[in-house]
C-alpha cells in the first residue's frame, strides 16, 4: 500500500481526518497572525452558491489592511509541500470570494493575500503572497 489514508479520509498513522488535520493548521496560523497583532474578522468566509471560494481566515492588520489568509497543510514535503497546492485556479477562487467580502464594505480598504503554511511543527506566513490580477 502507497498511502497511509484509510478510507473516510483518516489518516493511520494520526487517526485524525483531513478535515481534523486541516482545522488544526488554521489554529495554528490563526494563533501566529494574532500574536503578530492581527484581529480575527472572520474565519472560513464562503461565497454563496456553486463554483464559488472560500477563504480560510480574514483578518485585519494593525495599519487597517484586510488580509485575507489562504492556510495550507501537507503530512509530507512529497510533491512539493503545502506551498505548491496553491495554484492559479485556487488563487482565482480565493480573488473572486476576496471580491465577494468587500462587496458589503462602502469603501473597500487596502487589501493582501497571505499564505500560511504548515508543514509537521513550522508555520511559515507568507506576506502578499499573491495578488488580484
Amino acid at each position: 500500500m502507497l498511502s497511509s489514508a484509510r478510507p473516510g479520509g483518516a489518516d493511520a498513522a494520526s487517526g485524525r481526518t483531513t478535515r481534523q488535520r486541516g482545522d488544526a493548521a488554521e489554529d495554528q496560523a490563526l494563533a501566529c497572525l494574532q500574536a503578530a497583532g492581527l484581529k480575527l474578522l472572520e474565519r472560513n468566509y464562503r461565497t454563496p452558491g456553486r463554483g464559488g471560494g472560500e477563504i480560510d481566515l480574514v483578518m485585519r492588520d494593525r495599519d487597517g489592511t484586510v488580509v485575507f489568509v489562504e492556510v495550507r497543510s501537507r503530512a509530507s514535503n512529497a510533491f512539493g509541500g503545502a506551498g505548491a497546492s496553491i495554484g492559479a485556479v485556487k488563487q482565482r477562487r480565493i480573488v473572486f470570494a476576496a471580491r465577494h467580502y468587500l462587496l458589503r464594505m462602502s469603501v473597500p480598504p487596502p487589501c493582501r493575500f497571505d499564505v500560511v503554511l504548515v508543514d509537521d511543527a513550522s508555520v511559515q506566513w507568507l506576506k502578499a503572497a499573491f495578488d488580484a490580477q
